[in-house]
């Protein structure tokens, strides 16, 4: 379960390697910097959610809202 930015961080990573991509690899594929995947990776809360959400795309990552509906 994903609830903060280090877990989300940690799941990038771990497809990430899984796929045997390097950070830089996954930089290009989204265009953006290195240095924001290193970020990202590393659980800063205040990378942009966006370039986020396309690392998380990348690598194969999956977001869905699962809270049960009224």
């Amino acid at each position: 379960m994903i609830t903060t930015a280090h877990d989300l961080g940690l799941q990038i990573a771990e497809a990430r390697k899984a796929l045997r991509l390097t950070q830089r690899d996954l930089a290009l594929a989204i265009g953006t910097g290195e240095r924001f995947i290193v970020d990202l990776e590393g659980g800063k809360a205040t990378a942009q959610l966006g370039k986020a959400l396309a690392a998380a795309k990348a690598v194969g990552l999956r977001l869905e809202n699962t809270a049960k509906r009224a």
